[in-house]
């Protein structure tokens, strides 16, 4: 773009190029609102403890299936030193922001296209009950999608891997359903590149993806999901069906996180008002972009649509794989997937944008259709503001959970064995918490390797969990004396039993039963058990170790690589310009 002589005015683009950034930072504050404050958002899935002790589980080495690898094992050494509370508001803060940013460098030019490509990328129902939920590795999978595909034409068009992408493609492979889409949007974006040129990328997004890899591998004959795994495929968004929620990026299968406002009118009304404006931009669009261009962000579309749409049409067909392909179980969450259709979807509605204000009869119409074609998604959304209604506001461990932590960590110190959380379920809703749902934090808090329950209650079913210790847990908890469940725990590895006596279940002796053994910890909310019979301390293979070892080597690799390119480019335009400044000088 040649630059405006001195009397003539600036490109609105470059008059106005903060806007777009300062629009998402705005509605990235309305949309988090309380969840910035002091304390921890628990909600859901979402479950950050302050000082998250690593541990050989985080790394793959769990005996359950590596769902929160490489997450948990991330956080952990970032958060070293007590900074969970701060590493969360930098995640929730920076999620949005980042996810707006690339979308801004997928659209033309104009403020109007980049205004409101940053309103659909930020204020959606994907974003809204991802965060809900708490998938917040999934959001952030969302969030480098558009980067990925950005990069990859880059990659494709030029030779070199650019500095973003050492950085960002690990950022994005946190989850292993994230990691499936960030490397399919990289990959994709670079189809056409040279073949070495290509088949390096491919080498990088196994090396971002190598610790859940390796660990679903070693964990291949577990690998697969619990009978009723269709209740994870799309589903409807309020009123609004699945298969016409998806074309605005909704339809996650648990209705409690979908916000109010999708059953009613105004469900219906944020997907049409998307769709129209794409349906009014695709050809425009399609005449601009570049073809290799548009047919990958098409192909990445149809990819994530296609795959969502699946386990509604054919959740038979899901659940089967779920349950008998080693992995399968990765495609039971169906709308995961539409995170791959974000860059289609943005490129289209801002493009649509432009046509609709390029058509205006004069500069206030013009005007007024833009901040209409900016707001209007945002004001058929207005309950996903103030942290989804307050659904989002902070809680404060009791300290009964430090003092907890303490007598376990005094008690563990050279001794190996699991803690098992009592009652055996899974989700609390502490008075603490506001009486919010959220998966049971507290193994979370204490520091050994914790065994709890994964089963999940939906809709009245218990959807069995994956850990196929679970079972023997629960005959264990069915046996007539505290002396004989502790034998038993102590034979799976069990050395500590935390019980929680405010839990749902509590004394329930399905779920919950006292256990013999040595009190480290007794208090109102917590009680803390140190098993005397024998326990048997797991092992591992030396090969699962050397693998396991390798992969995370790979995945750390990346940014090291990144870290080490960056200061070494630094420091070569420093001396560079030293011996310009020399030479202009002599």
């Amino acid at each position: 773009m040649s630059r405006p002589l001195p009397n003539e005015p600036a490109p609105a683009a470059d008059r106005f190029g903060w806007l777009p950034l300062a629009w998402a930072a705005l509605l990235t504050l309305v949309l988090l609102g309380p969840a910035l404050g002091r304390g921890y958002v628990l909600s859901y899935d979402m479950v950050w403890v302050p000082d998250l002790a690593l541990r050989s589980d985080f790394l793959g080495l769990s005996p359950a299936l590596p769902r929160a690898v490489p997450s948990d094992a991330v956080v952990a050494v970032l958060d070293a030193g007590g900074t969970g509370m701060l590493l969360q508001k930098l995640v929730l803060l920076g999620t949005p922001l980042l996810a707006a940013a690339g979308a801004v460098r997928l659209v033309g030019a104009s403020t109007v296209a980049r205004m409101v490509a940053v309103t659909v990328t930020v204020w959606n129902p994907f974003v809204v009950e991802r965060l809900w939920i708490g998938h917040w590795p999934v959001l952030l999978g969302y969030a480098v999608v558009p980067w990925l595909v950005v990069l990859g034409r880059r990659v494709r068009d030029a030779a070199g891997v650019p500095l973003a992408l050492w950085f960002l493609l690990p950022l994005g492979c946190l989850s292993a359903s994230a990691g499936l889409v960030s490397a399919a949007a990289l990959l994709v974006s670079a189809a056409g590149a040279p073949a070495r040129r290509w088949a390096g990328l491919a080498a990088l997004c196994l090396a971002a993806n190598a610790p859940w890899l390796v660990a679903g591998a070693t964990h291949a004959g577990d690998a697969r999901t619990g009978t009723g795994s269709s209740v994870f495929g799309l589903g409807p968004d309020g009123a609004v069906p699945a298969p016409l929620a998806a074309l605005g990026l909704g339809g996650i299968w648990n209705a409690e996180v979908v916000p109010g406002s999708r059953d009613g009118a105004a469900g219906w009304l944020w997907g049409a008002v998307v769709v129209l404006l794409a349906a009014l931009g695709a050809r425009a669009w399609w005449r601009r972009e570049r073809r290799a261009d548009a047919v990958g962000v098409a192909v990445l579309w149809l990819a994530g649509y296609g795959l969502a749409v699946l386990t509604w049409a054919a959740p038979g067909a899901t659940s089967w794989l779920g349950e008998n392909l080693p992995g399968g179980g990765l495609l039971r969450d169906g709308a995961r997937s539409l995170a791959l259709c974000l860059p289609l979807l943005v490129s289209l509605v801002a493009s649509g944008a432009e046509v609709v204000v390029a058509r205006a009869g004069g500069r206030v119409a013009a005007v007024a259709l833009a901040v209409a074609c900016t707001l209007v998604p945002v004001a058929l959304l207005t309950d996903a503001a103030w942290g989804i209604g307050g659904a989002l506001r902070p809680a404060h461990y009791p300290a009964e959970y430090a003092a907890a932590r303490s007598a376990v960590v005094a008690a563990a110190a050279g001794r190996d064995g699991d803690l098992l959380v009592l009652p055996f379920t899974s989700y609390r809703a502490p008075d603490w918490n506001g009486h919010r749902k959220v998966l049971d934090p507290l193994g979370r808090y204490l520091t050994p390797n914790y065994l709890a329950s994964d089963d999940l209650a939906v809709s009245g079913d218990v959807i069995p969990g994956e850990d196929p210790r679970a079972s023997s847990v629960r005959a264990a908890l069915r046996l007539p004396s505290a002396t004989d469940r502790a034998e038993a725990l102590g034979r799976l590895g069990v050395r500590w039993v935390a019980r929680e006596a405010d839990a749902p279940a509590a004394d329930n002796p399905v779920y919950d039963a006292a256990v013999a053994g040595r009190t480290i910890h007794d208090g109102q909310r917590l009680e803390v058990v140190e098993i005397r019979s024998p326990v048997a301390v797991r092992d591992q293979s030396r090969t699962e170790l050397v693998a396991t070892a390798l992969a995370w080597t790979a995945f750390a690799a990346l940014p090291l690589v990144g870290a080490v390119t960056l200061v070494t480019r630094r420091a070569r335009r420093m001396v560079t310009g030293e011996e310009t400044t020399a030479t202009v000088r002599r």
